[in-house]
């Protein structure tokens, strides 16, 4: 089997996100590597820079994160696992996208999202950017390839929408997932007890 992991982070993660180094500290000495990469917010380019990337290691599994979901749902012939998708992120982003022509906005939201220090992705909420997360979405929807989610029962963006389980289900069916008790960031002892044994199996060929 391939035991190389591509893990997508979510918006404003990067090469130091918690859970692929979770994952990799667990992992170590395995076989099983997990590969984290800082991608650019524009999705478009975002989308060429992970297509490179799997061509470059040829992974055997997916992992999308949050707002990452979407960009490893449009990575096809592959299974993916996920850890709190947002699948109601890109819509958000693109349906509001004519707030970034408002003076004064881009800054508010540059102030208000400001990634964490580190190697981290750096946001860009121009209009021009922000209005492609429509059509990135549709594309992701498009994805047939085997998936598994897990949700947190706390998830604070699951109130907006951001985070939607009943989105989820409706693209992907009652038993593409699980909730688990937590909030939008999973916890360490599920990342090792749950997602971990998810990763193995998944490159055995059982998802």
């Amino acid at each position: 089997m391939k035991n190389t992991v591509l893990y997508i982070h979510g918006m404003g993660g990067g090469e130091d996100s918690r859970i692929p180094g979770i994952l990799s500290r667990h992992f170590d000495g395995s076989g099983i590597e997990v590969v984290v990469r800082t991608y650019s917010f524009g999705p478009s380019v975002a989308a060429a820079e992970i297509a490179s990337w799997v061509a470059e290691l040829e992974p055997g599994l997916i992992i999308g994160e949050s707002l990452g979901a979407c960009h490893a749902l449009r990575v096809a012939g592959l299974p993916h696992l996920f850890v709190s998708p947002s699948l109601g992120g890109p819509l958000w982003l693109g349906t509001l996208s004519w707030l970034a022509l408002i003076p004064g906005v881009r800054p508010l939201f540059n102030r208000i999202y400001r990634p964490a220090p580190g190697r981290r992705q750096t946001l860009d909420f121009r209009f021009s950017i922000l209005r492609k997360y429509l059509s990135h979405w549709r594309l992701a929807m498009k994805c047939t390839d085997p998936v598994y989610a897990y949700f947190g029962t706390r998830d604070r963006f699951r109130r907006s929408g951001v985070v939607s389980v009943r989105l989820w289900k409706k693209h992907f069916g009652e038993d593409t997932y699980t909730i688990l008790e937590g909030t939008h960031h999973m916890s360490e002892e599920h990342v090792v007890s749950v997602l971990a044994p998810a990763i193995v199996r998944a490159l055995r060929g059982s998802l």
